[in-house]
């Protein structure tokens, strides 16, 4: 039995489906969460009292993010594809990898803080050219750490 919130209007109001068969809606007015079907209409404070209530719950926008995402290290920090060719660039201090036996294009591993023209971006795995031609702060381990760098450098 899994039970499915489909989104008619953004973060508001959803259809709720049981094996893709409607069982009801449930909308957000304020700050709780109201389920009503032609059995029952229930009141929540939030979604995990939802989740609770039906255990096999999942929110449409949930479907689109993946459930397991693999994660690899080049010399402890992540990237999101396969590293080939790790090796680290001692000079520079930057994890580097490729993401093909064969190929020539160097990735630094890791979260990166990059300043273009328009300002300081956030980057995930960038090419080492960009890091040569850019100024940057990084690499960083988590993405939390690079939001602070990120924060402190736009002040």
């Amino acid at each position: 039995m899994t039970i499915k919130a489909k989104p008619v209007l953004k973060d508001r109001f959803w259809i709720v489906e049981d094996n893709g068969e409607k069982i009801g809606t449930m909308s957000l007015n304020e700050d709780r969460y109201m389920f009503a079907s032609p059995i029952e209409t229930c009141f929540f404070d939030n979604k995990r009292q939802i989740k609770k209530k039906f255990t096999q719950f999942i929110w449409g926008d949930e479907e689109t993010k993946p459930i397991t995402e693999e994660k690899y290290l080049v010399q402890g920090y992540p990237t999101s594809v396969k590293p080939y060719n790790e090796m680290y660039d001692v000079k520079r201090k930057l994890p580097l990898f490729t993401k093909s036996e064969k190929s020539k294009s160097l990735y630094c591993a890791g979260y990166y803080v990059i300043r273009f023209d328009k300002g300081w971006v956030k980057s995930f795995c960038p090419k080492l050219i960009t890091i040569e031609r850019y100024e940057t702060h990084g690499p960083y381990k988590t993405e939390l750490e690079m939001r602070q760098e990120l924060s402190r450098v736009n002040k």
